[in-house]
């Protein structure tokens, strides 16, 4: 036993000091990883220590560029050092810049660059200039996180829409106002200003904020690559067929609504207007353009809404889009006899033939949202 205790002993001692030249050999002769051709070291100790002090500088998480490469941006190299550029719309300038420029200054200290921004108003490029590659690095990804953190906060500009104001559906939804009126006139908080305008009539896909014309001539191109890598294929270049019935309403107390939708669902009995939805609002969230709000898209048209009573051209999102909330301004109504008279309400058959890219609060000729690009399925 006592050899046995011995033979361990000198096993332990042999592995620690072979460990140890492994340490000392480590450093001499790190590992090498390869990456896009290049070859880098791999130092342990550096590595944990830098991605520890980036945590801790701007706490922007796992995911950021922490060291080269990173290529989810271009550094470039010139003659005094490394540049990064940076296309910001002009809107958001001003969140880099911060309250008397301490924002910028606070940046470029910190992260030893030079930032320049254009003037207000102008578009064009954040320029990122420094000395180190992992300078500018870190002012790139601090700014960028700066940015993310405010464009949640714009109300949004455009949506994806299925426009619903054919004349045929104009007509039965005033017939149903009307009736509405005669009918629940009397319930709390029922009046004409709820009504959506029958000639803004529409499916909402999804929000987006939009702020220059590069960023929406970025929306409109991936429409057109939605068309072409799988709308084509579900719709079958040609128009989809919905039927337009019965209401709903959103919140849990039918006594106190707020919002009163129209349901939309195919006539052939498919899913394949959900599909295209659902689609579509994941490539651009994929893309960056547009926040996920839900699992899947919620088909439903609006026709009562307590936001008109204030504001007729007030969206049904726009509370969740603003970071404040509208409720404590609203005055909810009693739906539950709507809901009752007017459960299997019919508004009618629509030819569905085009996803549109619409201008939140505006109008075109027809009445309808103006439109910034769109998809046809035929």
């Amino acid at each position: 036993m006592h050899l046995q205790r011995q033979a361990l002993q000198f096993f332990l001692s042999g592995s620690v000091v072979a460990a140890r030249r492994r340490s000392k050999m480590d450093i001499l002769r790190p590992t090498l990883i390869r990456i896009g051709g290049r070859v880098y070291r791999k130092n342990l100790i550096q590595e944990q220590a830098y991605q520890q002090e980036e945590e801790e500088d701007f706490c922007a998480g796992p995911s950021d560029c922490a060291d080269e490469p990173c290529d989810a941006f271009v550094v470039e190299e010139t003659g005094k050092g490394f540049q990064c550029k940076v296309d910001v719309p002009s809107p958001l300038y001003k969140y880099i810049i911060g309250k008397k420029g301490e924002t910028k200054k606070r940046l470029e200290t910190e992260t030893r660059t030079s930032i320049s921004i254009p003037k207000p108003g102008v578009e064009g490029e954040i320029v990122i200039t420094g000395q180190h590659r992992s300078g500018v690095i870190s002012a790139r990804t601090r700014i960028d996180v700066l940015l993310d953190s405010f464009r949640k906060k714009q109300p949004f500009t455009h949506f994806l829409s299925f426009a619903l104001n054919q004349p045929a559906i104009q007509e039965k939804f005033l017939q149903f106002k009307e009736e509405v009126l005669e009918k629940c006139s009397n319930d709390h908080g029922v009046s004409s200003s709820l009504f959506q305008n029958p000639a803004k009539l529409h499916l909402t896909l999804g929000t987006l904020v939009l702020l220059n014309e590069q960023e929406i001539q970025k929306a409109c191109d991936l429409l057109q690559r939605c068309k072409e890598d799988f709308v084509d294929q579900i719709a079958g270049g040609k128009p989809l067929t919905v039927e337009v019935a019965g209401v709903e309403y959103m919140n849990d107390d039918p006594a106190m609504t707020d919002i009163l939708y129209a349901k939309v669902h195919m006539k052939d009995g498919s899913d394949r207007l959900q599909v295209i939805a659902d689609q579509l609002v994941e490539r651009f969230v994929a893309s960056g353009l547009m926040l996920k709000e839900w699992d899947r898209v919620k088909l439903h048209a609006t026709v009562m809404n307590t936001l008109f009573r204030k504001d007729p051209s007030a969206e049904e999102r726009n509370y969740t889009m603003t970071g404040k909330s509208s409720f404590k301004e609203r005055e909810s109504f009693n739906g539950r006899n709507i809901l009752k008279l007017f459960e299997n309400f019919y508004f009618g058959e629509v030819q569905l033939d085009s996803v549109r890219l619409s201008q939140r609060f505006s109008s075109d000729a027809s009445g309808y949202y103006a439109t910034s690009g769109q998809l046809t399925f035929s």
